[in-house]
């Protein structure tokens, strides 16, 4: 339900106005708390432990994950590899190139005639040495 102005019901006090406030960052307080992002909540699982059928052994959900990563990594999954070399920080490097429009570089030249360049020496000596 939207608040329109039929909604709303006019403060009488300053103190009916902080109670007002106060119960309204309460509230908001916990709804943030509810509300845990899915990095958090992903996080919580991952670290969550569960029973290797095979061996009985505890292991994280994070731990099996990247197990499996690795064998199937090890079968000739290249996507498995690659997942397992950039997750082990050992991505190749990436260049990337910058251009204009018609290949032209992004940084321009700037002339400057002898003149300016006087100035702009001179003004620099006058900052520096005041």
């Amino acid at each position: 339900m939207a608040n329109n102005q039929e909604n709303l019901k006019p403060v009488r006090t300053k103190e009916e106005a902080r109670e007002r406030g106060k119960n309204g960052g309460i509230k908001s307080g916990e709804a943030r708390r509810a509300k845990k992002t899915m990095k958090e909540m992903l996080d919580y699982l991952l670290e969550k432990e569960i029973e290797n059928s095979r061996t009985g052994e505890k292991v994280t959900y994070r731990e099996a994950i990247l197990t499996s990563c690795i064998k199937k990594a090890i079968k000739g999954d290249v996507k498995a590899a690659q997942f397992v070399r950039d997750t082990a920080g050992e991505a190749p490097i990436t260049k990337t190139e910058l251009s204009g429009k018609d290949g032209s570089p992004l940084i321009q030249k700037v002339f400057v005639s002898e003149s300016e360049t006087v100035e702009i020496d001179n003004t620099i000596d006058d900052l520096i040495n005041g």
